[in-house]
């Protein structure tokens, strides 16, 4: 198994085997909240105009997302798993648009597999990629609104790669470094009621999860992510 550790939108486009897009804030955490509290299924899409075009056709589904990690004007709601807790979404299906993650899925078409990645998850994707066992597997780390690399992001990534290669990782090292460097923007005061403080707490909670979600072709909405408990 040949692992590699890719960035940004063109990490994405240049993927290959099974691909992992990784965005730890917030977009592929808020997924794996969003299934558990009951949501049959999340179509991932690069534009704010594509999702108000779903909706149109399809009154019933829920816009979620972001841009300059605020939420978008229209929607139901924006990119915080914590903002989002209260709500029973029981069988309903996202529309979901961000800044990095969901571009990264949208390019991934050279990969065979894509998965989403974020630390909440983490031990679930390394045991799907183990049972999988394919010959190369792509890391992919969307990074601040896929300008730049982030540390969670990368820290996600490495921490993936040491686990199939059963090297140890420092997680709480970890912690503390994106503590006092990308995720200090939800320590600010400033920013509290659109990336409140317990969007880190709830993005930083290793493996609270036991599934991945994995992007598939679907007849009517083309590309959608869905659960896949293990």
């Amino acid at each position: 198994m040949q692992i590699q550790i890719l960035h940004l939108v063109e990490g994405a486009k240049h993927s290959r085997g099974l691909a992992v897009i990784i965005d730890v804030f917030r977009a592929f955490s808020l997924a794996c909240y969003l299934f558990d509290r009951g949501v049959e299924m999340i179509i991932p899409v690069a534009e704010k105009e594509k999702a108000f075009e779903l909706k149109n056709s399809h009154p019933a589904l829920i816009l979620i997302g972001e841009r300059e990690n605020r939420k978008i004007q229209g929607f139901d709601f924006g990119n915080s798993p914590y903002q989002t807790c209260g709500f029973d979404f029981r069988g309903k299906t996202i529309v979901h648009t961000t800044s990095a993650g969901t571009q990264g899925i949208v390019n991934a078409g050279n990969a065979e597999t894509v998965i989403t990645g974020s630390f909440v998850n983490a031990d679930a994707i390394i045991r799907f990629i183990r049972t999988k066992n394919p010959d190369f597997v792509s890391l992919v780390c969307m990074g601040y609104a896929a300008t730049h690399p982030t540390e969670e992001d990368t820290f996600c990534a490495e921490y993936i790669r040491n686990g199939l290669l059963g090297i140890p990782f420092d997680y709480q090292n970890a912690l503390e470094i994106i503590r006092n460097t990308s995720g200090k923007r939800f320590f600010d005061p400033a920013n509290q009621e659109f990336s409140p403080i317990e969007d880190f707490l709830y993005c930083l909670n290793l493996n609270y999860f036991n599934f991945i979600l994995k992007a598939e072709r679907d007849k009517e909405f083309g590309m959608v992510l869905r659960k896949i408990q293990l």
